[in-house]
């Protein structure tokens, strides 16, 4: 689940939020058609978790469901499909009334039962056998709805109870931008053209290209350097709210060839459990499309690398303290001989909301 928004092109100090209007702002967000046509025409999404519920049938059948921040209710219906006898479909946001009507276009209004509300505010008449949830957000950790699975599953989720999916893994590695490189050469070309030297707008574009903010692009096959580096894993079924405050690891990896790295890049896979083959949604450069798409993490000059030139370093994702519903990223990272250098990266807060 993530949302849209735009870059913002200057760094200034953000009031901190408080924490209720943060949720209003969050929950208002979903209350748009955009966001929810963006999740469901996502395939590989949509699919992987109609897959993902479909193979633990035997888990769910007879069940009684949780579905938290339930949307348009589309995995609740998966689960009463899978033969769930209660699904509680919980979504805060005014998207809900849409969630009930389409229950009963699908005449499910006797297993599935929409509350609008926070999760943090419900009370339900049983405990859980099944909590579905699709809570990811950009650099997977984006919106910190991953909260309120945590608090349902401490709260509503029986011993021994399901969680899907149950896994979430964090990757990184180094990529090369042509398009941020051909931008950047750009201004070397404008006098060939026009016969004014424009080559020192070079170093004013790099900074304003190369920046602090965490950019949402996809990011291709050819651009990636290395194999990817594992640096965190989360097991739904123990994380802690304390551990979610700082998700750090540490990644150490080998280029490929003879390049220049422009940035970083994160993403992030979900692993839903099966009797035979796990079954798991990727974000990754090296895997179909989603619209997660990749988190861009870009270094404040490129550098020149060659063929097994090494990359270490540490990486940590930690709430802001403006919102804590965004995500910030640390690196610190050594590239071949070079110092070690860091960097700190944050969402922009301004919102696109396309109508």
């Amino acid at each position: 689940m993530a949302n849209l928004w735009k870059m913002s092109q200057h760094g200034t100090k953000k009031r901190k939020l408080d924490r209720s209007t943060e949720d209003y702002v969050y929950f208002d967000s979903y209350s748009d058609v955009t966001i929810h046509e963006e999740m469901i025409a996502d395939t590989v999404r949509t699919n992987t978790y109609r897959m993902g519920i479909l193979k633990n049938s035997k888990s769910i059948e007879g069940k009684v469901v949780l579905d938290v921040g339930a949307g348009t209710g589309v995995l609740s219906l998966f689960c009463a499909q899978a033969g769930a006898r209660k699904v509680y479909a919980v979504e805060a946001s005014s998207i809900a009334d849409q969630a009930v009507r389409i229950v009963k276009l699908n005449q499910m209004e006797d297993t599935i039962e929409v509350i609008k509300a926070a999760l943090e505010t419900i009370e339900l008449a049983e405990q859980v056998d099944v909590i579905v949830s699709e809570w990811m957000g950009y650099a997977l950790l984006h919106e910190s709805m991953l909260n309120s699975v945590i608090f349902a599953r401490d709260k509503w989720l029986k011993p021994g109870g399901l969680i899907l999916p149950s896994r979430a893994d964090l990757y990184i590695a180094p990529i090369n931008d042509l398009v941020v490189e051909g931008r950047l050469n750009f201004w070397s070309t404008v006098k060939a053209q026009y016969g004014v030297d424009m080559s020192c707008m070079t170093d004013f574009a790099r900074k304003c290209i190369m920046n602090k903010d965490i950019t949402v692009n996809p990011v291709t096959v050819e651009d990636v350097l290395s194999h990817p580096c594992k640096f965190a894993e989360l097991d739904l079924n123990t994380v802690t709210l304390e551990q979610l405050r700082d998700v750090r690891g540490v990644f150490s990896c080998r280029c490929f060839g003879s390049s220049s790295i422009h940035a970083f890049c994160v993403w992030f896979t979900v692993t839903f459990p099966a009797d035979e083959k796990a079954l798991v949604l990727s974000t990754s450069p090296f895997k179909p499309e989603t619209h997660w798409k990749q988190a861009v993490l870009y270094l404040d000059d490129a550098v020149d690398v060659m063929q097994d030139t090494k990359v270490e370093g540490e990486i940590s994702l930690y709430p802001s303290e403006e919102n804590s519903r965004h995500i910030c990223i640390r690196v610190d990272y050594v590239i071949g001989e070079q110092k070690k250098l860091s960097k700190n990266f944050s969402i922009p807060d301004q919102y696109l909301e396309v109508k």
